[in-house]
């Protein structure tokens, strides 16, 4: 018996080095083929110097991108959003307690910081009040009022998976916001839960469209026949890529997504950096007005601004026509927006961001006496109750967010959203990589992230001295400066320092 069991062990022992020789001979084998084709080729200068070894320069800089989020960068370095940015939305989402210790590590005194002016009579707890009821589209047929203070931002199915937007759509029902449908038009699953939507309509006018793809009445009205669609987006531009399309690779384009866009299935998905059919501020007020006739409901725009004088000029035209002809909302996107995908100088380098452009924009619609008739929308990066709370001041009326969001299912900034691999199952349609995303699980996760936003950008209002978020206004907070003073936005921006809305309902 011994004997057997040494037998067998020797025979073990054999096969195993057997197959170590196969590896390393394997190994072996693939170095040389290496070696060969890398001194050979002439596309890349360092695998020609240094064969089988440059290889591995090209390997570390893909993994650089994942080494520092997770071991280098501080706390408040990393972009698009630092780990503090994101660990408070995770918290948020998943409704567990933000505080932290020992002070704060955000830098107070660089230029742009945004403080917020403690009043030393803050808002008791007996007088903390929600959010005023906004009515948009007071002049439409069905006009929409909403307490709603943060909502999801437009991101289309397609660009996101299914599960991810029966995930957005189920927690917005959940908390009583909206829900923006994207470019990519309104699918069932934006529809299933219930939610208040607002249909965005794109420049390839997808789920609108004729085969042509110029703009079909009877597709608008049978959008704008469920009650839950609540207002309509004409989107001229989004920050991460003005004067661009929506850009969605024919491998994600099913069957299924093709017949919802009104397109060819498995083609690239690009849309026209602009509306054929809106050439100037006439042409878009013609627009706001015809989708407005056709469905019955508020209709706005969304854009980046690169300046304001069109929006001048717009509004000259508004005065012209009557107040009833301007659109029922603007929202207006920074500079600092995201997306799936977009050329990185577009991504880098074209528009404002939304510190500069949304004190533009409010101010302007003041000037010409158009606020409350036209809402303001803000958006860009808005993903932390400090942020939200500063496009308060600043005169926003509502919030979007679609990273915010993106978050709270899960995201872990992997950078992969222009590919098929996304890690949590947010922006693929890997079957494989989607079950991951537990819509019921990520649904109460959405509604706790709008939950835990208004009650901390309330926590701020409260410490201001008001009793609800909607009454902060620019005089409640300062921007450091240059010089290293800080200055109130009141002071910083020619505007008024109030809303012009005090009734919110009007």
């Amino acid at each position: 018996m011994p004997d057997d069991i040494l037998l067998f062990a020797a025979y073990g022992l054999l096969l195993l080095l057997g197959l170590l020789a196969l590896l390393t001979l394997g190994a072996l084998v693939w170095l040389v083929f290496a070696y060969v084709v890398d001194i050979t080729q002439t596309r890349h200068t360092v695998r020609r110097n240094f064969p089988v070894i440059g290889r591995f320069r090209y390997f570390f800089e893909h993994l650089g991108e994942f080494f520092r989020q997770y071991f280098f960068a501080m706390d408040r370095e990393e972009m698009p959003f630092n780990r503090a940015e994101r660990a408070w939305a995770y918290k948020a989402a998943k409704k567990v307690s933000t505080t932290i210790a020992f002070g704060s590590t955000r830098r107070l005194d660089l230029p742009g910081t945004v403080l917020f002016v403690n009043s030393p009579f803050p808002a008791l707890k007996q007088d903390f009040a929600e959010p005023e009821a906004i009515t948009i589209g007071k002049h439409c047929r069905h006009p929409y009022t909403t307490k709603s203070l943060i909502n999801i931002s437009g991101m289309s199915y397609g660009a996101l998976s299914k599960p991810a937007i029966r995930a957005l759509s189920y927690g917005a029902q959940r908390a009583g916001c909206w829900m923006n449908s994207g470019e990519g038009g309104v699918s069932p699953f934006h529809l299933e839960s219930g939610c208040d939507l607002v249909a965005q309509i794109g420049t390839a006018k997808y789920g609108v469209r004729t085969p042509a793809g110029e703009l079909d009445d009877d597709k608008l009205r049978a959008i704008a026949a469920h009650e839950q669609v609540r207002m309509f987006e004409i989107k001229l531009s989004q920050g991460a890529k003005p004067g661009k399309g929506g850009m969605l690779p024919g491998a994600k384009v099913s069957a299924e997504i093709a017949a919802i866009r009104g397109i060819a299935e498995g083609e690239d998905s690009i849309s026209p950096n602009g509306h054929p059919e809106i050439r100037s501020v006439d042409d878009l007020l013609d627009m706001i007005a015809h989708v407005r006739d056709v469905t019955g409901k508020p209709v706005g725009f969304k854009t980046v601004l690169g300046g304001v004088d069109w929006i001048q000029d717009l509004c000259h035209e508004i005065m012209q026509r009557g107040k009833e002809s301007a659109p029922d909302f603007i929202t207006l996107d920074g500079a600092e927006g995201g997306t799936g995908a977009a050329p990185q100088p577009l991504m880098d380098y074209m528009g404002l961001p939304l510190s500069q452009s949304l004190p533009m924009l409010v101010d302007t619609l003041d000037e010409f006496g158009l606020r409350p008739r036209i809402r303001v929308i803000a958006s860009g990066k808005l993903i932390n109750p400090d942020r939200v709370a500063w496009a308060l001041c600043t005169g926003a009326d509502f919030v979007v967010s679609a990273r915010g969001f993106m978050f709270a299912l899960g995201c872990i900034q992997a950078l992969q959203c222009n590919n098929n691999s996304c890690p949590t199952g947010i922006t693929t349609h890997d079957p494989r990589l989607q079950k991951g995303l537990v819509v019921d699980n990520k649904a109460v996760r959405v509604a706790q992230y709008v939950e835990s936003m208004i009650q901390e950008v309330g926590i701020i209002a409260h410490s201001c001295g008001v009793d609800e978020p909607r009454k902060l206004r620019r005089h409640h907070a300062r921007v450091v400066q240059p010089s290293g003073g800080a200055i109130l936005l009141s002071d910083l921006y020619a505007g008024s320092d109030f809303r012009s809305d005090h009734d919110f309902s009007r």
